[in-house]
């Protein structure tokens, strides 16, 4: 991963208000499903399935 694109602690802390307002907004009917689609939309983003793939197994260590 390039360090040019990481974030520090307060741009995290800004995506993660950001991202649960948006989750709050869609509602519990269609979170899952913004979820998704913000997922695919970052994965195209990122241009790489590799990088993708190892974010959720990122993701899923220590649920």
């Amino acid at each position: 991963m390039n360090p040019a694109h990481t974030l520090d602690i307060a741009g995290l802390e800004q995506v993660y208000d950001r991202l649960a307002t948006a989750i709050d907004q869609a509602g519990p009917e269609k979170s899952e499903l913004f979820l998704v689609k913000l997922a695919l939309l970052n994965a195209k983003a990122l241009g790489q399935p590799e990088i993708f793939e190892n974010q959720i197994a990122l993701a899923l260590k220590d649920l």
